[in-house]
């Protein structure tokens, strides 16, 4: 895919004017989740809501790590998401579900990410909410 990163502004969900610009977040779409450092995440006031959760890296250790809850814009698109409190040593990383959450894809030729194109949904067919049909 090869690597390069965007700026994210990233938004307190209950007080969107306490906001974080994170310049170099690396695109990763090998990581479920969107990791950001634990400084800019309690400079807007994102407090852990899930703590000690495990994940495992890449190399094969684990860890464990908080998670929250913030708004994250990346030029004109936002979604909401959980962010992992991303401690010293840790990347900055943009992942796969804030990525979708943005409808947003790699262009890996470009090195930059571009929209998704439209979303997929059901079609208009009826459902009666029973499995007997």
């Amino acid at each position: 895919m090869g690597l390069f990163g965007v700026t994210c502004l990233l938004e307190n969900q209950q007080d969107r004017t306490r906001s974080a610009q994170v310049p170099s977040v690396m695109v990763d779409t090998g990581s479920e989740l969107t990791w950001i450092s634990r400084e800019h995440l309690a400079r807007i006031g994102i407090e852990p809501e899930k703590r000690n959760r495990r994940f495992v890296l890449a190399n094969g250790q684990q860890i464990t790590r908080s998670i929250g809850f913030a708004v994250i814009r990346v030029g004109e698109e936002l979604t909401t998401d959980e962010v992992v409190f991303a401690e010293t040593g840790d990347l900055q990383l943009l992942g796969a579900r804030t990525l979708e959450g943005l409808n947003m894809k790699v262009d890996s030729r470009g090195k930059k990410l571009v929209a998704g194109g439209p979303l997929m949904a059901a079609g208009n067919a009826r459902w009666s909410g029973t499995d007997d049909q």
